[in-house]
């Protein structure tokens, strides 16, 4: 029997991270520095074994099921049982905290990944011997760096704002504060929290002035968010009164832009819905899938 034991979310771990999940090494060690700094409302931990070969990052979502949000086991140490060992820990430690589901899914707003990636095999192949079930499937699309498209249909998107009155901006960190009640308002906590939090951030508005850390006598529209979850892009959302002037594409282009002036060369868009918007606004590929697992606590 395996011992696993609360740990630190330290270098230690985010080198793990970075050795075993081949697929991610880039920003693991970034996905590991995100999910130790989630809302302070949550409650989570991170277990291992004693000499940190083996860890999972463990949470309860607002509905309140248990999420494994992370497992990692290094590459010299897989096929011994620690996999097991750590989902065991985490399954007991949710059921402490009342949880009556475990998932093999993301627990927005502050996540890993929407699932398991098709690509780590043994990590279905875990879940599934431990009678786990999928139950649905997500994908990501990836956007080549710099973002390809037809430059008329930019300029005449930007036109229409123009014509309409419509501003489109950077929001800094610090001040974010109407941009978040925006999208609180609109749409729901979890978006407004990634809002916040994420490294870039771009809005739309029309008329009225931007002053005190709020808007006078004008309205927002629309939002794009990227690297709330380290080096992806979104939340994104534009509000009904504006769909149709090119708002979403043309905040979709500034935060690539971005991106790319960030060194990036590809833009990963995350839990993707509207395949056909990204794909003629930006060219952007279905790439990536997920599958989403839960079972039963007994």
């Amino acid at each position: 029997m395996t011992d696993i034991v609360p740990a630190a979310a330290d270098g230690t771990l985010e080198r793990l991270a970075a050795a075993a999940l081949w697929a991610d090494a880039e920003d693991a060690a970034l996905v590991v520095r995100r999910l130790a700094d989630p809302p302070g409302d949550r409650a989570w931990t991170v277990l291992a074994t004693p000499d940190r070969d083996g860890a999972v990052f463990t949470s309860i979502g607002a509905d309140g099921a248990g999420h494994i949000d992370l497992i990692a086991v290094d590459p010299a140490a897989q096929g011994r049982g620690i996999g097991r060992a750590l989902v065991g820990a985490a399954e007991e430690w949710m059921r402490a905290r009342g949880a009556a589901e475990a998932r093999f899914a993301g627990n927005p707003p502050c996540y890993a990944w929407p699932g398991i990636d098709v690509r780590y095999t043994p990590a279905a192949c875990l879940a599934e011997s431990l009678g786990y079930e999928r139950y649905r499937v997500a994908w990501n699309m990836t956007a080549g760096l710099p973002a390809r498209y037809d430059e008329a249909e930019h300029e005449a998107d930007l036109a229409k704002l123009a014509a309409a009155g419509v501003t489109v901006a950077a929001a800094p960190a610090g001040e974010r504060a109407a941009v978040a009640a925006f999208v609180r308002e609109q749409w729901n906590d979890k978006w407004a929290w990634e809002a916040e939090q994420a490294t870039g951030l771009h809005y739309a508005f029309r008329d009225g002035a931007y002053r005190d850390g709020a808007f006078r006598d004008g309205e927002i529209l629309g939002f794009a968010a990227w690297g709330a979850r380290p080096l992806w892009f979104g939340p994104m959302g534009t509000a009904e009164a504006a769909r149709g002037l090119g708002v979403g594409r043309v905040l979709l282009r500034r935060c690539l832009a971005e991106q790319a002036a960030a060194g990036q060369t590809s833009a990963q868009i995350g839990w993707v819905g509207p395949l056909r918007f990204y794909s003629r606004a930006v060219g952007a590929r279905a790439e990536r899938v997920f599958w989403l697992y839960r079972r039963a606590l007994d």
